[in-house]
This record gives structure tokens, sequence and C-alpha cells, in this order.
């Protein structure tokens, strides 16, 4: 087995859609009709002959009207329920501003933000196959409005198989008439949000034309964020958080409760539908994330009690990062059937935080011997003798918690898998022995054979690569040899060691650690200041997020997508941890968001404390 691195929606109530498009496949179509959805895509392209084609999607509204009607009444699903009751009411007074192109992506916006999105993926695939046919076209309501064409090229991208260029947005906030200035933006403060959210998902270092539209764009919304005119209005938190919190450096489950939460401010207006209507979605939000808590809630119990059966809070070396793991699993890996990936994440997560710490300050180079030792004999382990306490208890936990999720990956997959479980194990382990060995004999590393090595040691793979086992797909053997795995691997797990050699560059220091900021420094003969490393790795940090996000976004490849997806998930993690500083070793830092995402009710704003009963 090689190893994993190498050297080198619309609810129904917006858009019901016909039996045939929620039956299909999901191919993309570059022109003509849409297969199935009843949607005709000759509209009308910018520059062209006017009068074409202009509400393709009310169409969808009025032949559709009964299919939504029959869902509402014959499914047992609380979801589909509730999509079918909105289509009703929505469909008796749909007005062609209520289905343009822009209102369509909002609303697959909205329910993405508020993590609902799951429940209408078979409409917010019709919508988005539309889109991107008119994208392909030049239809006008795109490539007229830089509002509706920065939603769409983000939203389009990011849900993936989409072939959206940047150029094409460029061009769109160029020809707008826009200039890059205060005055040029003022009164238009949405398009310049759309603009700076889109170019936060850049796939290539290519992509500069991006680049520059975040640069200036973020200028601008500070200067408007500075003005009075922008204050104390709904956007301004908007604005303010897209500033902060650039979508790669968040977890899911905290923006969808930000975005619940401020539904009543930045949801309504948005929108600009029925009363009705809005109560209903964020009914259903509400009730989704509540629910989640509960589970949460459940699932935490068990690992703290699973923490104490295993004795490793008896480890007196050892951070104690249960919550900060689960809060991370529970953040990303969200939904409720995804139960045994949190469980696994959470697991390995505490696992490798204390095998870190065992290999830097708690043991032995006799007990880190022993542990290696252990591991590599595995079932034969027996025949050999823990050197110490502290060994029995963190093999013991190891070999146990790798047999048993071994078991149940087994059985999902149809084959055994705890042995390319204990392989992972194994590659952790003696990559952390081989910085062990540099630190006794005072080995300098060259830079490549530093960041080979500490890619593994950062100890992605236990947690990342067996949970790739429990989202669903059949994972052939043969995908953990093949060049896409191991490349998803490597710049993930580089990303993550860079973004943390940047903010733990000081205590590694002192305790005698290679770190890729003291590697450079040294390297540089001194001509370099520790500043200004860490400011030039930013942007080998800035390449392997783009290049991740390229791969998982591809929509060919031996791994499977939802596979794909968990490596940009823990990629998200290690940015919402150590973007700013050293976030994970604080034990105080994250508390507020482990309690935001699996404790604390949803507290609504405005004028949403009693909420619409959808289903009993």
């Amino acid at each position: 087995m090689a190893k994993p691195v190498n050297s080198k929606l619309t609810a129904g109530g917006f858009l019901p859609l016909t039996k045939a498009c929620l039956s299909s496949g999901g191919q993309q179509h570059l022109a003509g009709s849409l297969p199935g959805c009843g949607m005709t895509t000759q509209r009308r392209r910018a520059s062209s002959r006017p009068g074409v084609g202009l509400n393709r999607v009310a169409q969808v509204h009025r032949s559709t009207f009964d299919v939504a009607e029959e869902r509402a009444n014959n499914s047992n699903n609380p979801a589909e329920n509730f999509s079918g009751g909105i289509s009703t009411q929505h469909n008796k007074g749909a007005t062609s501003s209520e289905t343009t192109v822009r209102k369509q992506l909002q609303h697959v916006d909205m329910l993405q933000n508020m993590g609902i999105s799951r429940h209408f993926a078979g409409e917010i695939k019709c919508i988005l196959d539309v889109t991107y046919s008119c994208w392909l076209q030049r239809d006008e309501e795109i490539m007229l409005d830089v509002e509706t064409c920065a939603m769409a090229f983000r939203i389009l991208r990011m849900n993936g198989g989409y072939n959206v260029c940047s150029d094409d947005l460029y061009r769109v906030a160029e020809a707008s008439g826009f200039h890059p200035s205060l005055e040029g933006y003022l009164n238009d403060t949405r398009s310049l949000l759309e603009l700076h959210k889109a170019s936060k998902v850049s796939i290539s270092e290519d992509e500069s034309n991006l680049d520059s539209i975040g640069s200036w764009s973020g200028r601008l919304l500070k200067e408007q964020l500075r003005s009075s005119g922008l204050q104390r209005t709904p956007l301004f938190r908007e604005v303010e958080h897209a500033l902060e919190c650039p979508c790669y450096t968040t977890l899911d489950r905290l923006d969808h409760r930000r975005n619940i939460e401020n539904f009543d401010i930045t949801g309504h207006q948005m929108l600009k539908t029925s009363y009705y209507t809005n109560n209903h979605i964020l009914a259903l939000a509400v009730r989704d994330f509540s629910a989640s808590q509960f589970t949460y809630q459940e699932e935490l119990r068990h690992l703290d009690g699973w923490v104490k059966e295993s004795r490793l809070d008896q480890l007196p070396f050892a951070r104690q990062k249960l919550e900060y793991f689960y809060l991370s699993a529970a953040g990303t890996i969200f939904t409720p059937e995804l139960s045994d990936a949190r469980i696994l994440w959470a697991k390995n997560g505490v696992l490798t935080t204390i095998v870190d710490d065992f290999f830097d300050v708690g043991g032995s180079t006799e007990e880190l011997e022993n542990l290696v030792a252990l591991v590599e004999m595995w079932d034969e382990h027996h025949k050999t003798e823990f050197y110490s306490e502290q060994v029995e208890i963190v093999f013991s936990a190891i070999y146990t918690s790798v047999n048993e999720l071994g078991a149940k990956a087994s059985l999902l997959q149809d084959r055994d898998v705890t042995k390319h479980l204990v392989e992972i194990w194994l590659d952790l382990l003696r990559s952390m022995m081989t910085e062990v060995e540099w630190r006794i004999s005072k080995y300098v590393p060259t830079t490549e054979e530093y960041i080979t090595n500490a890619a593994l040691t950062f100890a992605l793979g236990p947690i990342v690569l067996p949970a790739l086992y429990f989202v669903g797909p059949k994972i052939p053997e043969s995908v953990a040899n093949d060049p896409e795995y191991n490349e998803l691997f490597r710049l993930m797990s580089t990303c993550g060691r860079l973004l943390n050699d940047v903010q733990t560059y000081e205590r590694e220091y002192n305790e005698g650690k290679v770190n890729s900021v003291s590697l450079l420094v040294l390297q540089s003969g001194g001509s370099m200041s520790i500043a200004e490393v860490r400011r030039e790795l930013q942007k080998p940090i800035d390449t392997c997020r783009r290049d991740l996000l390229r791969l998982v976004l591809r929509k060919e490849g031996a791994v499977p997508k939802p596979c794909k997806e968990l490596f940009w998930k823990m990629c998200k993690v290690c940015y919402f941890f150590y973007s700013r500083g050293d976030a994970f070793s604080s034990p105080e830092e994250k508390a507020r968001e482990v309690d935001a995402v699996i404790n604390q009710p949803l507290q609504l704003k405005g004028s949403n404390g009693s909420l619409p009963v959808l289903w009993k």
C-alpha cells in the first residue's frame, strides 16, 4: 500500500420541478433544452436582440404545480412535505421578479447557508444546470448584472462539475461601468459583497484576476464599514463577517447558526417573499439544527466515556482536546446519518494529539521505540512487553479503536480495511520517529525533507483517511494507491502543516523542534526575518489551498466526490484553528464555538419567537 504522501430550490416553494427532472441523472447540458426540467434555455444573450425567452423558470412554476402538490400530499419525508406545502403557496402568485436567475440563486444560497440544502438536492441541481446553460450562452441576465454574475460564478464553481471561468467574471466587473472606487460602488454594496465572496473561491494561482477583485472589493467594503451610510443596516454584519471570515476559514455549522439566527434581518429582506414562506423556511432550519444538537450531545457524551474508559485522561503529558476535535467533526460532517464518521474523526483526533504529545514531551526514546514496535506487530503484540504503563495506555487505545472502527468500516465496504487503517497509523508513527532522530542527532533537514515528513507528522492521516470509508461510497482498494488520493492528502496536509508552523514557531523553537519558519530563516543565512518568512510562507499555503479545491471540485477522478469533500473540510478546519493564531493549543479560544455548535439553543432575533409546526 502506498503512503498517502510522497516526496514531491429551491424548495418546492421556489422552483417545483417535473417528475422527469427529479429523477434525472444530473448530467450537464450545455445548450438547448434541459431534459425533464421543462425549461427552454434559448435565452437572450448579452448584446443580442431582446424579447427572446425571458422567463424560463416561470414556465416550470406553471407546468409542474400538480407535481409539487402531489409531493406534499403523498410524501412521508418532513422536508418533502415542507417543500410541497410551500410550493402550493408560492405558485399561486409566482411573478417574474420571483423567478429571475438572481432570485433562484439567492434561494439556493439561502438553503445552503442555513444547512438545509440537502433536502432539496434535486431542485437545486436543476436550477444550477439551467444557470450554467445561461452562463455558457452569455445570457444578459447574468452577463449584464455584476451581482448575479458574481453569485452565479461562486455557486456554480463551489457546487462542482460546472466549468466557469474567472475571466468572464472579471470582464463583467470591468464592463459594468463601475470602477474600483468607493464612489462607483457606494450605492451597490450587495454587488461589491458578491464580488468579494466570489474572489475567495480561486482554484489556481493563475487566477490573478480574482486576487485583483478581492483586493479592491475588500478595500472598498472596509471603507463602507466606516461610512455612516452602511452602519446599522442589515448588510453591515454580513459585510463584516465576509471580510473577517473568508469561506475557507469557517466551519459550516457555525455559519448555519449565524444565518439562522440572523434570518429575520438578512434573509427576509433578501428574499422579498411572503412572511409565511420565510417563516416556514426558518422553521425547517431551526428544527434541523436543534435536532442535530441533540445528536451531537449524545455523541460527545459517548466520546467522553470512551476517553475515561481508555484511561487517556490519566496521561499527565497529554492535551485533552476532545471537545475541539468533536467541534471540527460536527462543524463540518454535520448531517445525522454520518455519526460513525464524526465519532471516528473525533476519536482519532484525540489519539493523534496524545501521540504527538507523547513524542514531543511525554515519552522517552525507549518508550517511543516500544510503541512503534507494538503497532508494527499489531495482533502479535502480546509477544513483547510494554515498556511502561504510558505505552500500554496509548497502544491499547489505538489498538482497540482501530479494530473496532475497522470492523465497522469493513462491513460498510464489503472487504477488510483494518489492515489499511493500521498502515496509516504506522506511517504516522514512523514519521514522528524520524523527527525524534533529527532532534537527538541535531540534524537539520533540507526543506524538501522537512515538508515531506512534516506533512505526515501533522497527523491528519488517521483522522481523514479512515473517515472516507464512512461517508457512503464503496472505495476499491486501488483508490488508496491512486495519484489523486495521494495528492489530495499531500495538499491538505501541507497546507495544514504550514498554517500550523507559521503560528507555532516560538513554542516549537523552544522545544528544540524543526519548523519551516526556523528552517527558512536558517537557510537564508539570516537575510530574512521571522516576519518576512511568515509572509513568504503565505504563498505556498495559498497555492496548496487553491490546488486542493481544484481537485476536490473536479468531476473526474478515482476518489468519489463525498470522499474528496472530506479533504476540503479538514483544510477549512486547519484554517479555522490556525489562520489567526494557535487556537488549537488554547484551552479557551474556541470554547464559545464548541458551545454554539453543540449545546447552546438557537437565539432567534426579531419576530421569529413563534414558528409554525411543519410536521408532527
